[in-house]
């Protein structure tokens, strides 16, 4: 069996999971997303992890009212996991799995919070509402600022985001107003196993994790 051909089995396994019991509308854009990702795969453009969270998560946010497009361009720099539109509103979501690449195998905490932190502050940017997406089994460790409105951010707490992005992150750099004025509203907790999805907002979600001791705010030791 091709990488195609697996690919598209397995979409078609975790769509059977999703639209059993759902209304036709719902099942008939799940069906569409999909169709959209096995394009997209044989463009060489999505992996299977990535895109089964994408799905589990599309359908969550389907029946809560939402119209759907995933891998949707931003700009000529951007594109987004998630790209959600209801009324007048939008919402986009970012899928986290915790890939840490090999170049960055010596310091994965620092790489990672530099990631999710240029990652809310980029896409926030263009949605009334911007979440990330996240399995069961690992924590985000972005900086908790974001998580604070701006009127409660400290010109340390930018600077330090500012220097830590900085060292990844510079075509092209992030700016201290866009950090100010960057949020973060929800987190999704992505349960493929059983195709569900919590949500949770994001002082809540640090705030358990470092209680658990699961993560540490990393930049408030850096400050």
């Amino acid at each position: 069996m091709s990488n195609n051909q697996k690919f598209e089995r397995d979409l078609t396994i975790i769509l059977n999971r999703l639209t059993y019991g759902v209304q036709p509308t719902v099942e008939n854009k799940l069906n569409m997303l999909k169709d959209w990702l096995v394009k997209l795969q044989k463009e060489n453009i999505v992996k299977i992890n990535h895109s089964v969270m994408e799905l589990v998560c599309a359908k969550y946010l389907i029946e809560k009212g939402y119209d759907i497009q995933i891998e949707y361009p931003l700009n000529e720099l951007l594109t987004c996991d998630l790209y959600c539109i209801k009324g007048l509103g939008n919402l986009v979501v970012e899928i986290e799995t915790g890939f840490i690449p090999p170049e960055n195998a010596l310091a994965p905490l620092t790489y990672t919070t530099a990631r999710l932190a240029s990652k809310i502050i980029r896409y926030s940017g263009f949605a009334g509402k911007f979440a990330l997406g996240v399995p069961p089994h690992y924590t985000l460790p972005f900086p908790n600022t974001f998580a604070k409105p701006p009127r409660n951010r400290t010109k340390q707490e930018i600077e330090a985001i500012k220097t830590l992005c900085d060292v990844y992150y510079q075509k092209p750099p992030v700016t201290l107003e866009s950090i100010h004025n960057a949020r973060i509203q929800e987190i999704y907790i992505i349960d493929v196993d059983h195709s569900l999805v919590q949500e949770i907002d994001p002082e809540t979600y640090l705030n358990r994790a470092i209680q658990k001791g699961v993560i540490y705010n990393y930049l408030t030791a850096q400050c």
